[in-house]
């Protein structure tokens, strides 16, 4: 029934009625492989901030300051939930950024195969998202 009453400040489109008891969303694979390396490269930054200083004092505030700056800029920039509404390129830009920020960790302290192989896998992942964002 799509024709059903609303209330005067009900301004939401009127649900499917048969849409009610399926779930929400099916499993996708690619959803969680872009999670996987969204949370890998936030581990990173946090690994590089601990293994790239020889003091503890500069390791600790970088280990807990670089994942919390990659995931502000992440979350203002590109964020599907974004306060700040950025076109597709800027959201390609920063999560380029990202990426290879995160990818260059592993290169710097020693483990380029690492940084590379994830550089690749989060091209592929954004590769994805990107052309299911645009269709």
């Amino acid at each position: 029934m799509t024709n059903a009453p609303q209330s005067p400040v009900d301004w939401e489109p009127v649900p499917d009625p048969a849409a009610v008891g399926q779930p929400r969303r099916r499993f996708d694979g690619w959803q969680v492989l872009r999670v996987a390396v969204m949370v890998f490269g936030l581990l990173s930054l946090a690994f590089w901030g601990y293994w790239s200083w020889s003091v503890p004092f500069p390791a600790y505030p970088f280990m807990i300051g670089a994942p919390l700056f990659a995931a502000v800029v992440w979350y203002f920039f590109r964020s599907p939930r974004s306060p700040i509404e950025t076109d597709i390129v800027g959201k390609t830009i920063v999560e380029v950024a990202l990426v290879v920020g995160a990818g260059a960790t592993w290169i710097s302290i020693g483990r380029p195969v690492v940084g590379l192989v994830f550089i690749v896998v989060a091209a592929l992942s954004g590769l994805i998202a990107f052309r299911r964002e645009t269709a």
